[in-house]
Formats: structure tokens, C-alpha cells, sequence
């Protein structure tokens, strides 16, 4: 799996107003902004993001994945 691969899974399945990800091919970063994510704690907003690879996660096709998730004012306030 590539990046933009991995980018374009997540981007079907979570409207985001900014999405980036990096990774090896098995190890995965993702900066994930989305208005799904208001008034969700951390770990829902995770799930939410790792709900939209179904089986990827579970058949090791992606490995590893950190997640940095942020609304859009939280994101806008993150950069200044």
C-alpha cells in the first residue's frame, strides 16, 4: 500500500477538511482534520479513522498507524 493509497481510504470513508499521510509501506502517520470529530474525545475520533480501513487494520495491511486528529478550529489554532 502506498500513501496515497492509504490517504484516498481514509478520505472516502471520513469527510476531511485536511487530510496528510507518510508512512514505509507499514508504518503509517496521519494528520487528520475533520467536523466529524467535534465533541469526540481522542479515541473515538481514532476509531472513526480506523473505522473507515475495515479489514486493512486487522489483516495487516497496515500495521502500524498514529493518528493526530483535530476539528478544523482546533487545526486552525494548531497552526498558528
Amino acid at each position: 500500500m502506498t500513501s496515497d493509497e492509504l490517504q484516498s481510504i481514509i478520505a472516502a470513508g471520513l469527510s476531511c477538511e485536511h487530510l496528510e499521510v507518510s508512512g514505509d509501506g507499514r508504518h503509517w502517520a496521519a494528520v487528520v482534520v475533520s467536523a466529524a470529530f467535534e465533541g469526540k474525545r481522542a479515541i473515538a475520533r481514532h476509531q472513526q479513522v480506523y473505522a473507515t480501513l475495515g479489514p486493512r487494520i486487522h489483516n495487516d495491511e497496515v500495521h502500524a498507524l498514529s493518528i493526530k486528529a483535530y476539528t478544523p478550529a482546533e487545526w486552525a489554532a494548531a497552526q498558528g
